[in-house]
């Protein structure tokens, strides 16, 4: 019997233009898929509802209805079905809300074939390797808070397109770790994941560093040399701490965004460039633009969508969770066997609230198996200090009932402000984090307590 050949992909071109439809259509043929086309969205519906589509490639504006109307249409039966929407030139609203509201991607008119092409390529990029596969059931993010369910699944819906991802979180929250399961994912994991971390490059480096340089550009430059952006191409590319870029950067960053297209130090051409951007950052970034240290339009680009990772601190008995998983990793590189915690440490985990996350979690971990006597871990051995909140709620049960409600609520205030400003080096940027208050509001009651240093 004859071997039954596979289906070719199947794309949905929706555009009231007949001339820009057929143009789409051609090129899409002549990639060797099978095309279907449709002037409007009552059409597109009617064909999405009744026929199986691997892609859709829909105009933004149509006489009767928008591509938004499609994405929203498409995500509302929940289908496994990527679209790019095709927008007018510089209509970067339509791209953005189109973004947000679950497309692919899009495309500017006029388009461009060879943009065209890339993003079909990406997009039908459906079947991944075992190991791709393999990579994507180990997810790196572990716990079963509710805190952290709603983070894996918004980072599977961040995975299905290609809207830029702005990841905020405390120092130590995972942040990397989020972006690395979002390409993870993707249908761009066989891609490079590329992370770099914009406050680690000197100034005078970054455009070469960025975007590569030619053979003989400036005085060291002995041979051509690919950017991130090259790196990265097909794949992801993680702006860590991107607060930290200066404004002369974050200007050339923009264009390479908008553009998708970058040009190496000392050369002449512009190269394409294709690319998800996912950044991220510990700092506030709307305040950093209220305060001219980033581009307005920058951040519009980059926080397109934000994904909030929970402090260590909001995740429950997840501690435990990761704790066990750490202590096997140390264990299966230190080449001994695996540790047991106690009760007694079990419970100074579940108690500490973790200024540092994950980060520091491990730290104490590596220290604690370090120290530890025997086989299991003790909470001796893990070296915690009291917590801010232990130390005043200590402090508020000595107080007892026999002030006025206000000096009461003022003494218990003091000892959780002093407590978290000891645990910080008096560092107060941190101890207002420490304490989930602004920099402001905190500074407003040193001042109101009679808080100083020493």
């Amino acid at each position: 019997m004859a071997k039954k050949s596979k289906a070719l992909p199947r794309v949905l071109v929706v555009d009231d233009e007949v001339d820009l439809a057929e143009l789409l259509e051609l090129t899409l043929l002549k990639m060797g898929l099978d095309v279907e086309k449709a002037h409007g969205v009552i059409a597109a519906k009617a064909l999405i509802d009744s026929q199986h589509f691997d892609l859709c490639l829909s105009d933004m504006r149509m006489p009767d209805g928008e591509g938004l109307d499609l994405v929203r249409h498409i995500q509302a039966k929940g289908l496994d079905l990527p679209i790019a929407v095709i927008t007018a030139y510089g209509s970067t609203e339509n791209a953005v809300a189109a973004l947000k509201a679950g497309a692919f991607d899009y495309l500017a008119k006029p388009v461009a074939l060879e943009q065209l092409r890339a993003l079909v390529k990406s997009a039908l990029k459906i079947d991944a390797t075992p190991a791709v596969k393999a990579a994507r059931r180990d997810r790196p993010l572990l716990g079963d808070s509710v805190a952290l369910q709603q983070v894996l699944v918004l980072i599977e819906k961040l995975a299905r397109n290609q809207a830029p991802v702005y990841v905020t979180g405390e120092s130590g929250s995972g942040k990397e770790r989020a972006a690395r399961a979002i390409h993870a994912s993707s249908n761009r994991a066989e891609k490079p994941f590329v992370a770099v971390n914009c406050g680690a490059i000197p100034e005078n480096l970054m455009e070469s560093e960025f975007f590569g340089y030619r053979k003989g550009a400036f005085t060291g430059a002995m041979d051509d040399r690919e950017g991130f952006f090259q790196a990265a191409n097909g794949g992801t590319l993680f702006l860590d701490e991107v607060a930290d870029l200066p404004l002369a950067m974050q200007v050339k960053l923009l264009r390479a965004i908008q553009e998708r297209k970058v040009r190496q130090v000392g050369g002449v051409n512009e190269v394409d460039v294709d690319v998800r951007i996912i950044s991220a950052t510990h700092q506030n970034l709307a305040r950093c633009v209220e305060s001219g240290k980033f581009r307005q339009d920058l951040y519009y680009r980059l926080n397109v969508i934000e994904l909030k990772m929970p402090a260590l601190r909001e995740m429950g008995d997840d501690v435990l969770t990761i704790a066990q998983f750490l202590v096997e990793d140390i264990a299966a590189r230190q080449g001994m066997p695996v540790m047991k915690f106690t009760a007694a440490a079990k419970k100074a985990l579940c108690r500490y609230d973790f200024p540092g996350n994950v980060r520091e979690l491990e730290n104490i971990l590596e220290r604690a198996v370090a120290l530890a006597d025997g086989t299991e871990i003790d909470s001796d051995d893990l070296q915690l200090q009291q917590s801010q909140c232990d130390k005043a709620e200590a402090v508020a049960a000595n107080l007892g009932d026999t002030y006025p409600l206000q000096d009461y609520l003022d003494r218990v205030e003091k000892a959780a402000i002093v407590a978290a400003l000891d645990k910080t080096g008096f560092n107060r940027t941190q101890a207002a984090k420490l304490l989930g208050v602004t920099f402001r509001s905190l500074r407003y009651r040193l001042e109101r307590l009679g808080i100083v240093e020493g």
